[in-house]
């Protein structure tokens, strides 16, 4: 609640700013507009830039510093043996106490000192919130102040917002970047530790995956095996079904659209077709646990086939069902994107529909589909829900499609469900897992770019 009024407030404030900017830059013209150097408009965008600026960069360092200040202050107050806790078992007992603020742990067992923590921490929470909305009222009023003073006849507001613009655009820019080295590097130092304890071999080329661990020196469980191997094989060929599904269909519906269909018909396909887009994937899963898995294990049954109940079949086909629209509705704007130029001079040289199709539309929109194909093939090897439902959680190392396999995801969820430590190979193991996808996504990507550029060239 409290962040929906500081929002409120915040937005309430660029508003009135703008309002202020605008009839001040008309005041100081008597309202003729033709005698300002840039448009009212602008003047108001100034205002009401210098009223949001700097109250964001006051929320994000709120938010960036907030948790860490009111934690080391807690800390201190806590007794002397809570504080001396290793840095783990801190954040733990950190956590805990939120939650009993939070009013999320109850109960009568929760240790006395906890219970005063927890007071303390809604206390230091509210002064925190309070202290917040009275910083970002002070920042934007002082910059509303600043910026309603330059406002005048000469003032070229339009070149002041369009260079504030051009900087709020390159941050937006280097933060993306930013987040990208972020994963990347937390993946590689996590992956890291995994391959410390774990050989790259042993994990890339093993064929045996059963992570299970003792967490503990005095606990009896497996010391665990981690060759990848089956998953790696299981995501192949999973995504390779789904494929083999999505990219023919898809892409036939789109040259359907694109070339043949009356604008009737393809006001109604397009639209169809998009909707299997927005279907849950929960909702694929049970698609394909109670309806596409038994019939698949029926139809093997009555021509003498074994067919497991969870089968890499069953989540393929309907996989490439839920992924259909990323080819067809890319590719269809794509084609139709290719200048009706090209297919003018193909019919006047004597070509049919279908071999303009084939010898000019698909070559010259080539590297839209592989991007689209790409896109579905992401989609694919990134899938859980239907895997998990349909496909099974048994790493097994087949390439039969009527038996049962598990992908990359799946594992990585599996791994990462509960409380983990995360100093176990176990849990590591999701980390590596997550690098593997990252390495071969970028891969797909670079192949995808070869083909871009290659065709780029000859159709520019």
């Amino acid at each position: 609640m409290n962040t929906v009024i500081l929002l409120i407030a915040i937005l309430g404030l660029t508003a009135y700013g703008y309002q202020i900017g605008r009839r001040r830059a008309l005041g100081t013209v008597n309202g003729e507009r033709r005698r300002l150097h840039s448009l009212p408009e602008y003047h108001g965008a100034y205002v009401a830039l210098w009223c949001l600026v700097p109250v964001v960069i006051i929320v994000f360092a709120w938010l960036i510093f907030e948790t860490t200040i009111i934690n080391g202050i807690l800390v201190t107050s806590l007794p002397t043996e809570q504080q001396a806790l290793p840095k783990s078992q801190l954040e733990l007992l950190l956590n805990e106490i939120a939650n009993i603020a939070a009013g999320t742990r109850q109960g009568a067992d929760i240790d006395p000192y906890k219970i005063a923590a927890a007071r303390q921490y809604s206390n230091l929470s509210l002064v925190s919130t309070g202290l917040q909305v009275v910083l970002v009222l002070i920042a934007g009023g002082v910059g509303l102040a600043l910026a309603k003073r330059q406002i005048s006849a000469r003032f070229r507001s339009r070149h002041s917002v369009e260079r504030m613009i051009r900087i709020m655009l390159v941050i937006c820019s280097t933060i993306a970047i930013l987040t990208t080295i972020g994963i990347v590097l937390s993946l590689m130092f996590e992956a890291m530790r995994f391959f410390a304890k774990v050989s790259a071999l042993e994990f890339l080329f093993g064929l045996h995956w059963s992570p299970q661990t003792a967490l503990r020196a005095d606990q009896v469980g497996s010391t665990g095996a981690f060759g990848a191997v089956p998953i790696f094989t299981g995501t192949l060929l999973i995504t390779m079904i789904s494929m083999l599904v999505a990219v023919p269909v898809g892409l036939m519906s789109a040259i359907y659209m694109a070339e043949y269909a009356t604008p009737k018909v393809r006001g109604i396909v397009k639209p169809l077709l998009e909707i299997l887009a927005g279907v849950p994937t929960v909702v694929y899963g049970f698609f394909a646990a109670l309806t596409v898995g038994p019939f698949i294990r029926d139809f093997g049954d009555s021509v003498g086939l074994s067919v497991a109940s969870e089968s890499a079949l069953a989540a393929g086909l309907v996989m490439g069902i839920m992924i259909i629209p990323f080819v067809s509705s890319l590719s269809d704007d794509i084609i139709n994107a290719v200048p009706q130029s090209l297919r003018d001079g193909a019919y006047a040289v004597g070509a049919t529909r279908s071999e303009t199709v084939k010898q000019v539309v698909i070559p010259a929109a080539l590297p839209g589909i592989v991007g689209s194909i790409l896109l579905a093939v992401s989609r694919a090897i990134g899938e859980t829900m239907i895997v998990v439902m349909a496909a099974g959680l048994s790493a097994n190392l087949t390439a039969n499609p009527l038996e049962a396999v598990t992908t990359v995801t799946v594992q990585i969820v599996t791994l990462l469900v509960g409380d983990q430590e995360f100093d176990s190979a176990k849990t590591l193991a999701a980390f590596a897992l997550g690098l593997v996808l990252f390495v071969v996504t970028l891969i797909l990507n670079v192949i995808a770019l070869t083909v871009v550029r290659k065709y780029r060239e000859k159709y520019d």
